[in-house]
């Protein structure tokens, strides 16, 4: 069956350990993971800090970066092109041993976190195995194997992603509102707070699994 992994990466096994060091509120995002044959990629990292100056500084004299270069500054979050080092990418190709398929990562200074897909629970198996026997510190945080519901996919029930997907359809969360939590109530005919609470549930529950991280972690 189909499967997530959410998993983490020691920065200083990864990536950016020296910027981190350097600049340790900031953030990165990948903004796409592409694998062409052998070769895997993250060409494209969004970026949010404090102090961008000192970030490209960073970035400049950090060892697992061949090259940084800015394409977009987007109110706070600068998006830049990564041509990663050999080692960096080595360890993502080497992840992906198997079938696996690296959906997003995002990285800050206690780690990188990885969201991958494998098409079968045995590629996992193999990967970690494989992870294991070349010294790669992969901490699998959570699995989730999909089913051929489509909630599954983001880990809301089934309640949860009708609501959401209806919310958002009616336009309850454009800026202004088209419409309002009482209004969707009567169409799911439940209460508007046991509504509100599954709203809120359901964020929650996008937002941990779309991270890979729990209240705590």
């Amino acid at each position: 069956m189909p499967t997530i992994v959410w998993g983490e990466l020691p920065v200083e096994e990864f990536a950016l350990g020296e910027t981190f060091e350097e600049v340790p509120d900031a953030v990165f995002e990948s903004e796409q993971v592409v694998q062409n044959g052998q070769e895997v990629f993250m060409p494209l990292v969004w970026a949010r800090s404090d102090d961008f100056d000192r970030l490209n500084a960073a970035l400049e004299a950090d060892p697992t970066v061949d090259e940084a270069i800015s394409l977009a500054d987007l109110d706070g979050e600068v998006l830049y092109r990564m041509d990663w080092a050999r080692e960096v990418r080595l360890v993502i190709q080497m992840m992906l041993n198997s079938q696996g398929s690296v959906l997003d990562a995002y990285g800050t200074a206690d780690a990188w976190r990885l969201r991958i897909f494998y098409p079968d629970r045995e590629e996992l198996s193999a990967t970690n195995e494989f992870c294991e026997a070349h010294g790669i510190p992969f901490d699998i945080k959570r699995v989730r194997e999909m089913d051929d519901e489509p909630a599954s996919r983001y880990g809301l029930t089934s309640a949860q992603y009708e609501s959401l997907k209806l919310a958002w359809e009616a336009g309850y969360f454009d800026v202004p509102r088209e419409t309002g939590i009482e209004e969707l109530s009567e169409q799911l005919d439940i209460t508007h707070q046991a509504l509100s609470e599954r709203l809120r549930r359901g964020h929650n529950t996008l937002v941990k699994h779309m991270l890979g991280v729990s209240h705590g972690e």
